[in-house]
C-alpha cells in the first residue's frame, strides 16, 4: 500500500519543511531556503547555538526549539500539535540535509502517519559533494553513515563490502580516521583506492586520493583535522571458476566455440584460454 501527499496543504494544518543548511560555506544556501526560514513560525534545530549563527548571518529572528537525539520522542507530540494547529515549522540539522541519519527521521515518519504535509528542500549534503569530486565511480553508491566503532564489528562490516560493486561513502571523525584506514588496509588490502574529503566547502577543503596504505601513512604522520568523508572504491567482483560454467554450457548443447565465448564473457578471462579448456574438456569426455 502506498500513501500520497499533496504539497497544497489545508490552510488549517501547518507544513513541516526540511531545510538543508550549509555544510561549511554560509553562501551554500538556496534563496527558497532563506525565504522559508523567514516565513515559518518556528525552527527546530539540533543545536540552537550553532543554528543561531546562521540565522544571525541571514538576519532571521524566528523562534527556535532544540530538537536532538536525546529529546526526539518527548518533543514529537508537541510539534505535531503545533502543526495541527496551523503552525508552519522548519527542521534543520547542524549542517546539511535534515532527516538523513539524524533525529529528523522519526519526526518525518510521525508527520506522515498523522497526515501532515512534509516538504523536503534540495540543498547541501556532504555525501554527494564528496562523491562528485572524488574521482571514484558515481553511477551507483552506498552511503553507510559512520563505520562501526567496535573492533570486531568494524572488521565484519569491511568484510561485507570487500566485493561491493558500488562506491562506499562513510563519515568519520579525525580522531578515528587512522584506525579506520588501518582496518581498511588489513581487510580490503593496501591497494584499495580510497578518498578522504576534508572540510568540504570550507577554506581548507582538501581531497586526499590514493591507495589505502598511502593515505594511512599520510594521516599517521600528519595530525588529522576537520570533518571528514571517506569514500572506498568498489572491489573487484569475484572471478567465477570457468570449469563448471564450461561443463554446463556444453551440456546444454552449445558448440565449443559458443561455450567458450559465453564463459569468457561471464568470467572476464581470455576467450582463447577458455576455448582451449573447452577443447580439452570435449576430448576428455568423448
Amino acid at each position: 500500500m502506498t500513501t500520497a501527499q499533496s504539497t497544497n496543504s489545508s490552510t488549517t494544518v501547518g507544513v513541516l519543511y526540511l531545510i538543508p543548511t550549509p555544510i561549511g560555506n554560509l553562501e551554500d544556501i538556496t534563496l527558497r531556503a532563506v525565504r522559508l526560514l523567514k516565513e515559518v513560525d518556528r525552527i527546530l534545530a539540533e543545536d540552537t547555538r550553532h543554528t543561531s549563527r546562521l540565522l544571525n548571518h541571514l538576519g532571521i529572528g524566528v523562534p527556535m526549539t532544540s530538537f536532538h537525539t536525546h529529546n526526539t520522542q518527548s518533543r514529537i507530540p508537541t510539534i505535531l500539535a503545533q502543526l495541527q494547529q496551523g503552525q508552519n515549522i522548519a527542521l534543520v540539522s547542524d549542517a546539511g540535509t535534515p532527516g538523513i541519519r539524524d533525529p529528523g527521521e522519526p519526526l518525518v515518519r510521525a508527520c506522515i502517519e498523522a497526515g501532515i504535509t512534509v516538504v523536503p528542500l534540495p540543498g547541501a549534503t556532504a555525501v554527494t559533494t564528496a562523491l562528485s569530486g572524488s574521482g571514484l565511480p558515481t553511477d551507483t553508491f552506498l552511503f553507510d553513515g559512520f563505520a562501526p566503532r567496535k573492533e570486531g564489528e568494524m572488521k565484519r562490516y569491511l568484510s561485507s563490502i570487500e566485493s561491493q560493486s558500488r562506491t562506499v561513502i562513510l563519515f568519520e571523525s579525525p580522531k578515528r580516521i587512522v584506525k579506520l584506514l588501518e582496518r581498511v588496509v588489513a581487510v580490503l588490502g593496501g591497494a584499495r583506492q580510497v578518498v578522504v574529503a576534508r572540510e568540504l566547502s570550507k577554506i581548507h577543503e582538501t581531497f586526499h586520493r590514493g591507495r589505502a596504505d598511502a593515505l594511512l601513512d599520510y594521516f599517521a604522520s600528519h595530525e588529522p583535522r576537520g570533518e571528514m568523508v571517506v569514500l572506498i572504491a568498489p572491489g573487484e567482483p569475484p572471478v567465477q571458476a570457468p570449469e563448471p560454467l564450461l561443463q554446463a554450457a556444453l551440456a546444454r548443447g552449445l558448440s565449443v566455440k559458443m561455450a567458450a565465448a559465453e564463459v569468457a564473457q561471464l568470467t572476464g578471462l581470455p576467450r582463447k584460454q577458455i576455448y582451449e579448456m573447452a577443447l580439452h574438456h570435449k576430448d576428455s569426455t568423448s
